[in-house]
């Protein structure tokens, strides 16, 4: 019973070190975390991520019928980046709020 509750403070005092280490971002100065408001993560949530879902499903769709052309005009990658990659990246990388990927790089 004793080791259970050294192993249970010990986990507490690891969690908040990991806490600590996610309010310092990812530990290059040259990057800050973006911290959003709860309404905007709401937005984001209930409008935003919805909708680039289905702009990631239909620029898929777009991308497949305009392969033949795009092949023809050597812009398959570009193409491929702009309606299929670019969407995806917006619904299912960026943190919940974030404008962007989360990470403003500074100069």
């Amino acid at each position: 019973m004793k080791s259970l509750q050294v192993l249970f403070v010990a986990l507490l005092l690891c969690s908040s070190l990991a806490v600590k280490a996610a309010e310092n971002g990812s530990g290059d100065p040259r990057y800050t975390i973006q911290n959003p408001p709860a309404y905007a993560m709401l937005g984001d949530l209930l409008i935003a991520r919805p909708l680039l879902v289905v702009a990631t499903v239909i620029g898929a769709g777009a991308f497949v019928v305009s392969l033949p052309f795009t092949a023809l005009g050597g812009g398959v990658g570009d193409a491929g980046q702009a309606l299929v990659v670019d969407p995806a990246k917006a619904a299912f990388v960026r943190c919940l709020g974030c404008i962007g990927e989360g990470f403003e790089q500074r100069e």
